[in-house]
């Protein structure tokens, strides 16, 4: 249709050899329409599958500073990873990181020997996680989950790490104290719980991390002094 048009709008002329130019023209600008169109296709398919792409890798990264309490991603750092190696020391059974992120806990925690545990949301993070963990040779100590923390119970293990942020640390704090044996030791990075009074501390600033030893709290001896009763009958 659009070739039709082109000719009707050509003003005749009176000689053959005047004619066949102007019917050559509107062929030549239709097969570079075709390709100006392809090209556009292709520039247009382009860039829908990047911002695609950028919605699947972003989504999880912002999804969460949605919610009511926003827990980011932020890599532990050098210093930060040693102070919590140095509350590990002496410290044996299970290791869960609450807020894995990229794993760097887990992995310098499983280097240890410790049977090591994240628990991320973010599945990109995870999955990087587990690549990192394959590549430093320690994926068979090293497990990660995609999981809502509060959705975890954490009962069965000795050592808690948690990076968290201070809008979560005070109903966090309740249900590690429902959930942790008396032998547990919680260790918090960047911010301390609100109402323990920490057993060790070390580090300055950013890098601060407290060591919290569940047995000293009041908590413990209460269910200390419940059982002990029962035990004795």
């Amino acid at each position: 249709e659009l070739s039709q048009v082109s000719e009707n709008a050509v003003c005749p002329s009176p000689g053959a050899m005047s004619q066949a130019p102007e019917k050559d023209a509107p062929q030549e600008e239709g097969e570079g329409g075709s390709r100006r169109s392809g090209w556009g296709l292709l520039v247009t398919a382009g860039v829908g599958g990047t911002l695609v792409a950028l919605y699947a890798v972003a989504t999880p990264f912002i999804t969460p500073a949605l919610r009511k309490v926003c827990l980011p991603f932020v890599p532990a750092t050098a210093a930060q990873i040693q102070n919590v190696l140095k509350m590990l020391e002496n410290r044996s059974g299970s290791l869960v990181d609450i807020g894995s992120g990229d794993g760097r806990i887990v992995i310098a925690a499983a280097k240890k020997g410790f049977q090591a545990v994240g628990y991320e949301l973010n599945p990109w993070l995870v999955w990087y996680s587990r690549y990192r963990a394959w590549r430093d040779g320690v994926h068979q100590n090293t497990k990660f989950y995609i999981s809502d923390l509060w959705k975890v119970s954490f009962s069965h293990y000795r050592n808690v790490v948690v990076f968290g942020v201070p809008q979560m640390m005070p109903q966090l704090e309740k249900k590690l104290e429902e959930e942790l044996e008396c032998n547990a030791r919680i260790i918090a990075c960047r911010f301390p719980f609100p109402c323990w009074i920490p057993d060790h501390t070390t580090g300055e600033g950013i890098d601060t991390v407290w060591a919290y030893d569940l047995k000293h709290s009041r908590a413990c001896e209460t269910k200390s002094l419940e059982i002990t009763p029962e035990t004795e009958s």
